[in-house]
């Protein structure tokens, strides 16, 4: 119900004797004016709720509100996700969470009719991003950025129909990392491929494997190395038998490939990137696949995607079958689509799949029953007597000021042992305690709420103290 039909009909009646000033000759008029518009607008706003007598609160379809709890997992999730990002060297961007329709259109093929059109507002069709790739692309167009190291973390919003038990929303959160400009070949695909893995073997979610897809490798052999497209079809003989670091140089000793000059340019780039993957230590986790296909328009090299091997499902738990948890590839031509020159820049990048990822992590949680601190605090401060919450606020105040993160409950009078329940219900490992013996003698008690070890310190020392403790834990 709105605001309005929450209030009391005095408390209305006051409020609208304040704003509302009727055309009344008298006074005694004026309230009754008055009065007679309260009475209006809060019948109005009473009707109108109760027209609605099957009207239920809920979310819209394929998204989802995200308690404390889970924001504890997806922020450790990003965080680990983003680290890594920095650790490659990569810069922060954002971009609006909506574009120009005529930008997005046509860059996605068959899935365009999957984004979400806005109404005309003030003479511009707009749409929701559907991913953080095209807008990416428009942002180096529109600033002439040659090159860049980026990444982005931001939702995204897909019309399609939403699975819940994988993961999957219409709206979302995408994590990318982007390399655009002319290099060497081979050496920044190589490094996604690196990013993807450091990711997904930090996040420990079991063992994966990255796929490549033969048939964006076949079309750039043909495409670009003027392969013929039956010398293709008997790499992919091989591709189709065996798959990842040996892969290559079996097709090396192949006569009717090696004595092919495009077909050893093709093979040359291929064992590069193996080359620079096994320096990575990561040769084994890549392999080939036949079946692998990304619905995006946009590739023009070779794509790949990271899933999750199964593994034995422990007591209890159900199979996870969320699909790929990682994708990416090389876009060589979507920047120069939106420069008025033609003007290409190469980029190549990966998207880290945080909504699956985060559905995994969630479901093996709950399985296993552990419990989610919702909050960081580290040190609680409390009293046992009465009249002592100007003395809690000058302590808190002093942790605060040191950079501690510290709580009180906000009652003038709480009872002790209400404090201490709360802070072993929400994990809070230490207590300051101040009552009138620590405030006559100049010291307050330090409680370990663990051990419930208690310890009488000075006051001056007590920062020090909690610093020394936490550093320790």
């Amino acid at each position: 119900m709105p605001l309005l039909g929450l209030l009391p009909r005095r408390a209305w009646a006051a409020l609208l004797s304040q704003l509302v000033r009727p055309p009344c000759a008298s006074r005694t008029g004026a309230v009754r004016c008055q009065s007679q518009v309260a009475e209006a607008v809060l019948t109005s706003q009473l009707k109108a709720h109760q027209e609605k007598p099957n009207f239920i609160i809920k979310i819209p379809k394929g998204t989802r509100d995200l308690s404390p709890q889970h924001m504890v997992v997806r922020e450790k999730i990003l965080d680990l996700v983003i680290s890594c990002f920095k650790r490659h060297g990569a810069k922060g961007m954002d971009t609006p969470a909506f574009e120009l329709k005529e930008i997005l259109t046509e860059k996605y093929g068959e899935d365009s009719g999957l984004m979400y059109d806005l109404k005309d507002q003030g003479g511009e069709l707009l749409s929701l991003r559907y991913d953080l790739t095209v807008p990416f692309a428009r942002y180096l167009a529109m600033n002439k950025v040659k090159k860049m190291k980026r990444y982005h973390v931001g939702k995204v919003w897909r019309r399609e129909s939403p699975t819940i038990v994988q993961g999957r929303y219409r709206e979302f959160c995408q994590c990318d990392f982007d390399i655009a400009g002319q290099f060497d070949p081979m050496i920044p695909d190589a490094e996604c491929l690196k990013i993807m893995c450091e990711i997904l073997s930090g996040l420990q979610l079991g063992d994966f494997l990255i796929k490549m897809a033969w048939k964006d490798v076949r079309h750039e052999m043909v495409a670009k190395k003027g392969l013929a497209p039956e010398v293709a079809d008997r790499i992919g003989d091989y591709v189709q038998c065996h798959g990842g670091v040996s892969l290559v140089e079996q097709m090396f000793q192949d006569p009717r490939l090696s004595q092919n000059k495009q077909a050893l340019e093709g093979l040359g780039d291929l064992k590069l990137l193996f080359e620079y993957l096994t320096l990575f230590g990561i040769a084994e986790k890549i392999s080939f696949d036949l079946s692998l296909a990304r619905g995006l328009d946009y590739y023009t090299g070779v794509i790949y995607e990271a899933v999750l091997l199964q593994t034995p499902t422990q007591a209890g738990e159900e199979p996870l079958n969320v699909g790929s948890v990682a994708a990416g590839g090389r876009y060589d031509g979507l920047v120069g689509m939106f420069d008025p020159k033609g003007h290409k820049v190469p980029c190549v990048g990966l998207s880290i799949g945080v909504e699956r990822i985060f559905y995994i992590v969630e479901q093996r949680m709950k399985t296993k029953g552990e419990k989610v601190r919702t909050t960081e605090t580290q040190v609680f401060v409390a009293t046992p007597q009465k009249n002592f919450l100007q003395e809690r606020l000058k302590l808190i105040t002093e942790l605060w000021d040191a950079g501690i993160k510290a709580e009180m409950l906000y009652k003038n009078n709480p009872k002790l042992l209400t404090q201490l329940h709360y802070c072993e219900s929400t994990g809070i490992p230490l207590v300051v305690i101040i009552g009138e013996q620590e405030l006559k003698e100049g010291v307050i008690k330090i409680r370990s709420v663990a051990s419930r070890e208690e310890v009488a310190i000075k006051r001056e020392n007590l920062v020090a103290e909690i610093q020394k403790r936490l550093s320790e834990s």
